[in-house]
């Protein structure tokens, strides 16, 4: 078996300054479905696009507690996440109507071993599984969309 090594994209992070910058904490969710990998995205609630659960760092727990908090919350995700960061990729969000502030975020795996029907945002967005290939064709990030198309869950063992 030979692992595929990423390369690293330049990332934007357009600040006046580098304390401009926020951090947040991002989820990969996977599966394994037929003996192939599967990834969770959810829409945003702003712009219904294609996107991974990711939130800002919360007191008190690591940051892939933090990303598996967002993905519950974001998907009703329940699973267990790894300590290991994939990967880091950069978008503006959005605050408020003119207002954007750079964000860099940490993307952790987290294997799902369950869907919650309810859970706090599920009325607000839209979750699917896709092959990582076509989940890295539908994120408007090229960063995201080189750790979506380059994830393997045999990197973490």
């Amino acid at each position: 078996m030979t692992l595929h090594v990423p390369k690293a994209l330049p990332l934007s992070l357009q600040a006046a300054h580098k304390t401009d910058v926020r951090t947040q904490f991002g989820a990969l969710v996977y599966r394994i479905y037929n003996n192939k990998p599967q990834v969770l995205l959810v829409t945003s609630r702003g712009t219904g696009r294609w996107i991974i659960p990711k939130g800002w760092p919360l007191d008190g727990i690591t940051p892939a507690q933090g990303a598996a908090q967002e993905a519950w919350e974001e998907a009703g995700v329940q699973g267990k996440p790894s300590d290991r960061c994939l990967g880091l990729y950069s978008y503006q969000k959005s605050i408020g109507a003119e207002r954007e502030v750079p964000c860099l975020v940490m993307v952790y795996p987290i294997k799902a071993k369950k869907l919650a029907r309810q859970y706090p945002e599920a009325g607000q967005r839209r979750r699917k599984w896709f092959s990582p290939k076509k989940a890295a064709a539908r994120v408007a990030e090229a960063e995201l969309a080189q750790i979506l198309k380059s994830f393997h869950p045999d990197i973490l063992l």
